[in-house]
């Protein structure tokens, strides 16, 4: 694996896949990388990942941006 990872790249398809997890809550799963999870909480994308809950809540500008990311990055053209 490269040193060199652009860890923007990774959060943003991990924000557009938690998009895609919703389930109309606005609840996802968070089963993804911890430090992703946690650089999302930081710029206000996410509730807080530590603890029990299974799930985090996208905020209102997090759901925004995740719908925005999941058409760049996953919709077929």
């Amino acid at each position: 694996m490269s040193d060199d990872i652009d860890t923007g790249r990774i959060d943003a398809a991990v924000l557009a896949l938690l998009w895609y997890n919703l389930r109309g809550t606005g609840m996802a799963w968070k089963g993804f990388d911890w430090d992703a999870m946690e650089r999302l909480h930081q710029r206000g994308f996410i509730t807080n990942p530590v603890g029990k809950a299974r799930s985090v809540e996208l905020t209102a500008e997090g759901r925004e941006e995740a719908g925005r990311l999941f058409d760049e990055l996953f919709a077929r053209r």
